[in-house]
């Protein structure tokens, strides 16, 4: 299974068009999208769009720069999963998240974010590839340090510790886009605005 995951585009048509361009090359089964899709809640317009225009089936979360009902009207209008305290299986991969953050316009609690990731986990706990997805970034990483204004989420490293997912994408902080850590046998991938293409 071929994923092109990416976050922070923040209602910029032509960046969406540019990653709907690199889903089509790459021929990937599904895209997903990390959040703060607009900036916000604003421009909503051609985000979702261009994806669907090249066929991709879409998964996507808030982020801090919009509401969950946001999220939710993005899903319905252009027939995608909003993956948030939800989850979704592709043959033996599954996929399970939380948007928002512990800032911003959709801030929720550190234990509610655990709660809603665990939600999700519990009904693809038996696939044999298991991937988080997130907004926020988990505390006691590298990639909390390029940020003195951004920190890292308790809830997502406590998820990360009790529900060993096999990768984590996420994006949040721009600065850390493209770095890659680890925590136990989790792999954290900081997907950012240009994406990145992960093979499970």
């Amino acid at each position: 299974m071929k994923i092109l995951a990416a976050g922070d585009i923040h209602g910029d048509s032509r960046l969406a068009e540019r990653l709907a361009e690199k889903a089509e090359k790459h021929n990937v089964d599904v895209v997903v999208l990390c959040g703060d899709l607009t900036f916000a809640e604003q421009s909503i317009e051609g985000i979702i769009g261009p994806f669907k225009k090249k066929g991709k089936k879409v998964i996507l979360i808030p982020g801090n720069h919009e509401t969950v009902a946001t999220a939710d009207f993005l899903a319905h209008v252009y027939n995608a999963i909003n993956l948030h305290g939800y989850s979704i299986k592709f043959k033996d991969v599954g996929l399970f998240g939380c948007g928002g953050a512990n800032i911003g316009l959709f801030q929720i609690p550190e234990d509610e974010i655990y709660e809603l990731l665990k939600k999700g986990w519990k009904y693809i706990k038996d696939t044999k590839k298991k991937i988080m997805v997130t907004h926020v970034h988990p505390a006691g990483t590298l990639m909390e340090k390029f940020s003195s204004f951004f920190p890292g989420s308790t809830g997502v490293r406590q998820a990360i510790e009790k529900l060993k997912p096999d990768i984590l994408v996420c994006s949040h902080v721009h600065e850390a886009e493209g770095i890659e850590e680890k925590i136990g046998k989790t792999t954290i991938i900081n997907v950012g605005k240009e994406g990145k293409i992960i093979e499970v």
